[in-house]
């Protein structure tokens, strides 16, 4: 914060010595105050939607969360590599850790709005992408989030507004192993291959398929 100059240069000299005390007291104040920041409260979900790069993408784009880890989970084997599991003989699913700050938003906003970055009905992966790997899922850590979810899946079903059945599961959280170093903000990253990707892919247009008589949600945007 800079001190400003006093357009009226007619002022008492002790009326602008207290100004200049004040001003240096809140200087002080504010310089304190920034070296130690309000912390922010965290929590985390785990989310499978196919494609990992696809899924921090859409997922970055949301007020509050903080950060996305892309990884896998759900699978047998420790600390796959990438080629582990896209062979599909692993169990794991490619997926994506999203650290959230819930007095931002809340883990009902980002099951409501997974849904809608994802073609829930395909059982067999996600848009070009065809294997267990790519398979949708919500991975759940309590009971509370479990109920959440269920619900979010019951209304949708009650909606009856999609194409074909839901078999996105709801799967309890196992242990999530980050994926290699390339693979992390790959959107970011390698942006020319990523939107080539995602273009020849048919993801978007997909979404907007599966979703075109769904109305739009209802809580605020993200």
């Amino acid at each position: 914060m800079s001190m400003r100059i006093p357009k009226n240069f007619a002022v008492a000299i002790a009326a602008g010595l207290a100004a200049t005390t004040i001003t240096v007291f809140t200087q002080a104040g504010a310089d304190q105050n920034s070296d130690t920041p309000a912390a922010v409260s965290q929590a985390d979900a785990v989310f499978a939607g196919g494609c990992f790069w696809c899924t921090e993408a859409d997922f970055d784009k949301v007020d509050g969360v903080l950060e996305t880890i892309s990884g896998y989970t759900g699978g047998s084997v420790a600390n796959p590599s990438y080629e582990q599991v896209t062979r599909g003989n692993t169990g794991h699913f490619e997926a994506v850790r999203v650290i959230y700050d819930p007095s931002v938003v809340t883990f009902d906003e980002l099951v409501d709005y997974y849904w809608r970055t994802i073609d829930p009905t395909n059982p067999n992966g996600q848009f070009c992408d065809t294997g267990p790997s790519y398979r949708t899922a919500i991975f759940v850590e309590t009971p509370q989030e479990r109920e959440t979810a269920e619900a979010s899946l019951a209304e949708l079903v009650e909606g009856d507004t999609l194409p074909a059945p839901i078999v996105t599961e709801i799967i309890d959280q196992e242990t999530f192993w980050p994926a290699e170093d390339y693979h992390q903000n790959y959107y970011i990253e390698n942006r020319q291959r990523y939107e080539f990707y995602r273009a020849r892919c048919g993801r978007d247009q997909r979404i907007d398929q599966v979703w075109a008589n769904t109305p739009p949600l209802d809580h605020a945007e993200h």
